[in-house]
């Protein structure tokens, strides 16, 4: 797990947003998984936010009107998931954020812990080769914080728990609370947009 760490407006936010195909590269290279960010077309960058990239992000990002379950399942539904496979994929993937409990509720029923934690079964459901975490604990306690940090790296780690976790390679976790980069393998600083060395 690397995390990247910067004061505001340092270009942390900027650089998950190149690295997840968020946004494209005014000058350089930005190469994903063997693929040039920039010159992928629209479909392409959809393909590689699809296939390559799961995104966790600070506001969580779920869908009001529908249940844990519902917002972890979304992206299999939109990939075309069959109904039983994509059930018994969101059921692992709650167990494994340990809200099985918490399926049938809605966002506003949950705390902002538990949101969260849906928020990364949700980033974890298409298998993602990359788990990008753009200032994740950002609206948490920092107790609560530290236990969504400490669940990610267990996530990363725990290759033997399910298939789902084997082909998570790497997590890129972009902070601003310096008592959560304990938690990462690498830290990296950047400044004015630039990574500084270790």
């Amino acid at each position: 797990m690397v995390a990247v760490r910067g004061r505001s407006g340092a270009g942390k936010t900027t650089l998950l947003n190149l690295v997840g195909g968020l946004d494209r590269p005014d000058h350089g290279r930005v190469v994903v998984a063997g693929r040039d960010v920039a010159a992928l077309d629209e479909a392409g960058l959809v393909r590689l936010r699809r296939e390559v990239v799961g995104f966790v992000f600070q506001t969580f990002g779920l869908i009001p009107v529908l249940t844990a379950a519902e917002n972890v399942g979304m992206a299999l539904r939109l990939t075309g998931t069959p109904p039983a496979e994509r059930e018994e994929r969101v059921r692992l993937l709650l167990a494994l954020v340990d809200l099985e409990a918490q399926a049938r509720q809605r966002p506003q029923e949950l705390s902002g812990g538990q949101q969260q934690r849906v928020a990364i079964a949700r980033a974890l459901a298409n298998r993602p080769r990359l788990l990008i975490a753009d200032e994740s604990t950002g609206q948490l306690d920092s107790e609560t914080g530290r236990s969504i940090m400490e669940l990610i790296r267990s996530v990363v780690r725990s290759e033997g728990v399910t298939a789902l976790v084997t082909a998570l390679v790497a997590t890129l976790v972009a902070t601003h609370d310096a008592g959560l980069l304990g938690v990462a393998d690498r830290v990296v600083t950047l400044h004015d947009g630039r990574l500084v060395p270790d």
